[in-house]
């Protein structure tokens, strides 16, 4: 008896949430990474707070896109993906919005810390805050609106 071979493509596995959890939260790290370097780098060669962070954000969040559609949301690619790309850009607004808004109130509000690294613990904190706070508000979105399953 002959084992026919299938020629048909995997099946792309519909994950739980738990895994979709755990591959955001991976590539959510090597994306916070990357922002949070490219946030120092960009404060170190003197630009305004709000213009680094900014930058930092757009490079963060490209590279979260492309991850997050590939290897997190199956829904991602079905349905309409023209309307599904502008729903991400929607919630990316929103998100930009909170994760800059909340950078640059604590910048303006917290006290200069004063020793030698205080700037840099300032700037953290900020960008924890900011990026905490983002980050949750973004997988709740793009996993309920954005590509709902």
């Amino acid at each position: 008896m002959a084992v026919a071979e299938s020629t048909a493509e995997p099946d792309t596995k519909k994950l739980g949430i738990v895994e979709q959890l755990i591959r955001f939260g991976l590539i959510g790290v090597f994306c916070a990474l990357l922002d949070y370097g490219s946030y120092m780098t960009l404060l170190a060669l003197d630009l305004p707070n709000w213009a680094a962070r900014t930058l930092a954000f757009v490079l963060g969040t490209s590279a979260s896109y492309v991850a997050n559609r590939r290897l997190t949301f199956a829904g991602a690619n079905t349905g309409n993906t023209k309307a599904k790309a502008g729903g991400f850009v929607l919630v990316y607004v929103v998100t930009f919005l909170v994760n800059i808004g909340t950078n640059q109130l604590l910048f303006l509000l917290l006290p200069e810390f004063g020793f030698h690294y205080g700037a840099q613990l300032k700037w953290t904190v900020c960008w924890l805050a900011g990026q905490g706070l983002g980050t949750a508000i973004n997988f709740v979105l793009l996993r309920w609106v954005v590509f709902r399953e």
